[in-house]
């Protein structure tokens, strides 16, 4: 496996996140286009055959703040390093921003994967007098 910063194209983008059913992001290729394009940092996993296997990008005014939007890898790829590896690749790279925040799936696998990392799930923390709010424009929440 590589990582690289190099950018996919449209329709290795379009088979990865159709890969892990992220139907919402296929729908619209244009729209997925321009986020990975117009995102601060992306950084691409590829196999040894220069397959896109696995992406992880950030959105970031490289100071204060870094949310990192998506972290996705081939279900065929799952449990080798791939996301591991994407993430602290990323994370070393924003080592020097004040907050890293991410959303991610309410699962048990998730909360393990991520509080490997050194993330936290904000309903846990009673030092911390944090919140999460969400708003997704195309599911309102009742």
């Amino acid at each position: 496996m590589v990582i690289t910063a190099s950018g996919p194209t449209l329709p290795e983008l379009l088979s990865l996140y159709g890969s892990v059913g992220w139907t919402s992001y296929t729908a619209d290729p244009g729209m997925l286009e321009r986020a990975v394009q117009q995102s601060s940092h992306v950084l691409c996993a590829r196999s040894g055959t220069g397959e896109l296997i696995g992406l992880i990008r950030a959105v970031s005014d490289d100071v204060s703040i870094c949310y990192i939007q998506d972290l996705l890898v081939r279900p065929e790829h799952h449990r080798q390093g791939v996301g591991r590896a994407l993430m602290v690749q990323l994370l070393d790279r924003y080592a020097h921003v004040m907050q890293r925040v991410l959303l991610t799936d309410n699962g048990e696998a998730q909360h393990a994967f991520y509080s490997s990392l050194g993330f936290h799930d904000t309903r846990t923390l009673v030092q911390l007098p944090t919140t999460c709010f969400y708003q997704d424009t195309r599911h309102p929440l009742g």
